[in-house]
């Protein structure tokens, strides 16, 4: 999988900009484009959909860092940003804004492959606990109908609250439904009723 990634670079210095090539195709990143300005970033994803994006800026302000992660989707790819220099509040606005790696002291050659490894993992494990938290989320709120549609069923037939599950069991399962699906239905019945 690591051979087959499209890396987008972002380095204004030629030199350093092959120097990062040769960097990529020695870790096994074969397939890779430089662009030389930060300001190209958004005409260029445009273009081609990278995945995953280096990015190395020398003294980046807390502007062009948080429309940098922006233009370049870093909560949807990892973004690897090497700076030279940076401060608590640039390290926050990095955190904030959903980079994979902020490195600082420059980009050198010998790093690059096991921060790329480090933000590519890192960020599969940020999109693991996000679609884990959004399940959890969502399950707590289909729960939340699920007994809301029980108490109606229990209220307006005077059963129990196992009987109040079974029968919206049953209803599904014979509308072929999900539980879920039936259990809304209702809720939404109830309040055009009142």
């Amino acid at each position: 999988m690591q051979n087959d990634l499209n890396i987008l670079v972002v380095e204004a210095d030629d030199e350093k900009a092959q120097e990062i090539l040769l960097a990529l195709k020695d870790g096994g990143w074969a397939n890779a484009t430089v662009i030389a300005s930060a300001s190209a970033l958004e005409h260029t994803l445009t273009q081609q959909d990278p995945d995953i994006i280096l990015i190395d800026l020398a003294n980046p302000d807390r502007d062009t860092l948080e429309h940098l992660c922006f233009v370049s989707n870093a909560r949807n790819r990892p973004v690897a940003m090497f700076v030279d220099q940076t401060d608590a509040a640039m390290t926050q606005a990095a955190i904030s804004a959903g980079l994979s790696a902020y490195v600082v002291n420059g980009l050198q050659k010998d790093r690059i492959k096991p921060v790329l490894d480090t933000a590519i993992a890192r960020f599969k494990m940020i999109t693991k606990m996000e679609s884990e938290l959004e399940a959890a989320k969502q399950a707590l709120a289909d729960r939340k109908t699920i007994d809301r549609a029980k108490g109606l069923l229990i209220s307006a037939r005077q059963i129990s609250e196992d009987e109040a599950y079974s029968l919206l069991r049953k209803t599904a399962m014979d509308q072929g439904r999900k539980v879920i699906d039936v259990a809304t239905a209702l809720v939404t019945a109830a309040e055009l009723l009142q």
